[in-house]
């Protein structure tokens, strides 16, 4: 049995990755600037689609016009298109039940000849509509701008979603096959529909649709020009694990005997962890946090754009006040202050081995995203996604109190005659904990953008950066942190942001972004308003997101609800 850091490092010798890394830069290797742009076309079928297409392992189920307005994203009517329904693969599974990979592909009229594959969170199990969702507010999606886009349950329905992890080939799907076996047939669809295969396609999620472009990029480097990554759980099992590692402290601070509903369960109960550190208590460390770190940038406006500096400068301990006598949410007590440090840290085995990485300080430590995250699917949800998908031999879902997390440490990385892949090889990108892993993809000219929320609870930001410090090519890849913004969205942030339309520019015309103008969602967003935006914000306040490392710092005049009064630097 390998340990999980000897199963990451087996993907390729760290001295390779390095030495790659530097041919990377030697005179004469740079990538391409950019690709050659993409030309559109019109739909030429639709409805004949299902009788007329042909793909090994493929059944098209149906193909039907909509009409402009038909659908509505972010409160905008998207354009006419034609929408596919199909499966692939159909088998009756080792476990006896039907499985399937189950997909809608959106075909604009208008097209743009672009494809885009929209990954899809969570465990997946739903084809969600094949919109082409950016993470974030929504703003806009890849179909409204004219993409062919896909969206898949994966492998399998909802009512698999509790077992899918027993049946040795769902749980492959679900990691990476379904997305390599999607991708050719979907490109050949759009070729079916429109006369031409697409000329450049893109690749993109937030969260496990994070992961899944991540995953993409290291084993489908030949089939994706960009990818939009967003809060990825590349080391999901990993993040899983120091939720439940988490939770093992947060319950001996949560009140005796408190409960509430199971969010997936109704009719069961689960612990009040977040009476460990109520919302008042996150609303005074988010205070000190702001104390010490809003006006690192240059002005003290409720948001901590310099996320890096906030970390040395930020004490729980020393910054945060501490109870004298009873709590009422405007102190923490020692305990509360050393269990907030510990699950921030991302958890240790019992000897010493980090489980996951660090989670930064930020305001957004307030929002209630953050709360759901680290008190309620910590023991909901992670106990399930460990104990029936991550670890060899799975079993049934683990009880978070009485869970031992070095075995399971031990599990995630483990292999049966039955399950010859470990959680973590269907789960992360093979390589990427090496340098020079994704070369290849680079010297193409493709390209990646990157973002994660600061104040994610799942998915570390930390985690994202210092991928992407590894990955170290700014003509390559280029990272965009959201500060105060919760998982994908939510929380105190400005977090809806459209990161699509640079990633196109930078692959096929060459030019890098380097800042985006994100909105807030104050009262009145077509995309839906963000109920915990402070009220001393403007309910559409901006503010450029920047390409790390660089910081958006006040210019020290202009009105400060604007990003023009901001600059990356």
């Amino acid at each position: 049995m390998k340990t999980p850091a000897s199963a990451l490092r087996a993907t390729l010798p760290a001295a390779l990755g390095l030495a790659l890394a530097a041919c990377a830069t030697a005179p004469g290797s740079s990538p391409p600037a950019s690709l050659k742009p993409a030309v559109g076309a019109s739909l030429r079928q639709c409805e004949t689609l299902p009788a007329q297409f042909r793909f090994d392992q493929t059944a098209i189920d149906s193909a039907a016009p909509v009409a402009a307005g038909g659908l509505v994203q972010a409160g905008q009517p998207v354009a006419a298109h034609c929408l596919v329904k199909g499966q692939m693969h159909k088998r009756k599974g080792s476990d006896g039940r039907d499985y399937a990979i189950g997909f809608e592909m959106r075909l604009p009229q208008a097209w743009n000849g672009r494809f885009y594959y929209q990954g899809n969170g969570g465990l997946d199990g739903a084809v969600r509509p094949a919109e082409g969702a950016l993470g974030g507010g929504p703003l806009t999606g890849a179909l409204a701008q004219g993409f062919a886009v896909i969206s898949s349950d994966a492998g399998h329905t909802g009512a698999q979603t509790t077992v899918f992890g027993l049946e040795p080939q769902a749980r492959l799907d679900y990691g990476y096959q379904a997305v390599a076996k999607l991708t050719p047939m979907a490109k050949a669809l759009i070729a079916s529909a429109y006369g031409k295969a697409p000329d450049r396609s893109y690749i993109g999620g937030c969260s496990n649709g994070g992961r899944h472009a991540m995953v993409a990029a290291a084993r489908l480097g030949e089939q994706y020009d960009g990818y939009l990554i967003g809060a990825p759980g590349y080391r999901l099992p990993n993040a899983a694990l120091a939720q439940l590692w988490g939770a093992q402290r947060w319950m001996p601070l949560a009140t005796p005997g408190a409960t509430v509903k199971h969010p997936l369960n109704p009719s069961a109960n689960i612990p009040d962890l977040a009476s460990a550190l109520t919302a008042a208590e996150r609303q005074t460390v988010a205070r000190a946090v702001l104390n010490r770190c809003d006006a690192l940038d240059g002005l003290s406006d409720g948001m901590v754009q310099a996320t890096q500096a906030c970390q040395a400068a930020f004490d729980v301990v020393r910054d945060v006040p501490s109870c004298g006598g009873t709590r009422d949410g405007s102190c923490l007590t020692p305990a509360q202050k050393s269990t907030l440090a510990q699950v921030q840290a991302g958890g240790k085995a019992a000897n010493g081995q980090p489980i996951y990485s660090a989670f930064p300080y930020d305001a957004g430590i307030a929002g209630s995203n953050w709360a759901t995250w680290k008190f309620v699917n910590s023991v909901a949800l992670d106990p399930l996604s460990v104990g029936t998908v991550f670890t060899a031999p799975p079993a049934a879902p683990v009880n978070p109190a009485t869970a031992h997390i070095d075995a399971l440490l031990a599990a995630v990385s483990a292999t049966t005659d039955t399950y010859r892949e470990s959680g973590l090889s269907l789960m992360s990108p093979p390589g990427h904990d090496q340098a020079g892993s994704l070369l290849p993809l680079r010297a193409r000219g493709a390209k990646m953008v990157l973002y994660h929320g600061v104040s994610d609870a799942i998915f570390s930001a930390e985690d994202t950066r210092q991928w992407v410090e590894r990955v170290n090519q700014p003509d390559f890849a280029r990272y965009f942190p959201v500060p105060g913004m919760n998982h994908c969205r939510d929380g105190l942030a400005t977090d809806q942001f459209d990161l699509l339309t640079p990633l196109v520019k930078w692959v096929e015309q060459g030019v890098a972004p380097q800042a985006v103008t994100a909105s807030a969602r104050g009262a009145g967003n077509p995309g839906g308003a963000n109920a915990e935006l402070p009220a001393t914000w403007a309910p559409d306040r901006t503010r450029p997101l920047c390409a790390y490392p660089s910081v958006a710092r006040y210019n020290g005049s202009g009105p400060v609800e604007s990003a023009t009064s901001f600059s990356c630097r």
